[in-house]
């Protein structure tokens, strides 16, 4: 696949495909580069940054090399001053090498990865779907936008990823990974045991 460049967003968040990102940004840097995304009506790339990292302190890029391109939705400016963005997940992509500009913002030379077909939904994770669909309804707006296959097991892992009270680390293994099923084995003994504390 050829590689083009993206400006790069690392973020203490793992952004899916089909996911909801809701940003509150305040840096000159990254509002400038939200402005420039929405004037050239680009996306932009959000990769999961480590915890040890001042991101844009020097060129101390530590962040996972596999992230989601955010194309922005809607924005709003707070009365506070801060500008709201909301954005969802497009594509995966990895990071091939990146650049430090002189505005304090990455750029990043992607490669693509090759996008999760639909797999349905295998029987045994059917009551993992029916508890998603409450999720999301009581999630409201964040989702109202958004197309709903819980009949896919693909998508269902995805927003369980996204929703679930996990780790980043475990977060962004289920990005990683490309196996619909593989990914509700990993989260389905991650949801027994939230749902186990819970009733305690």
């Amino acid at each position: 696949m050829t590689n083009y460049s993206v400006s790069l967003f690392p973020l203490r968040t793992v952004l899916f495909p089909d996911g909801p990102l809701p940003l509150r940004i305040f840096e000159p840097r990254y509002l400038d580069m939200i402005s420039a995304c929405m004037k050239n009506e680009k996306p932009f790339g959000v990769v999961l940054a480590t915890p040890d990292s001042e991101i844009g302190a020097g060129d101390a890029f530590s962040a996972h090399r596999i992230g989601t391109l955010a194309t922005i939705n809607d924005w709003y400016q707070g009365s506070d001053g801060i500008l709201g963005v909301t954005a969802h997940g497009g594509s995966r992509f990895v990071v091939r090498s990146h650049e430090l500009k002189s505005n304090g913002l990455y750029v990043g030379e992607i490669e693509l990865l090759p996008a999760e077909t639909a797999v349905p939904l295998p029987a045994e994770y059917a009551p993992m779907a029916h508890l998603l669909e409450a999720i999301v309804s009581d999630l409201g707006l964040l989702y109202s936008e958004f197309d709903c296959h819980f009949d896919d097991a693909t998508w269902v892992g995805c927003r369980f990823a996204e929703v679930l009270p996990i780790s980043l680390d475990e977060r962004q293994y289920c990005l990683e990974i490309s196996d619909a099923v593989g990914r509700l084995e990993f989260l389905q003994p991650l949801l027994r045991s939230i749902r186990q504390e819970t009733t305690q």
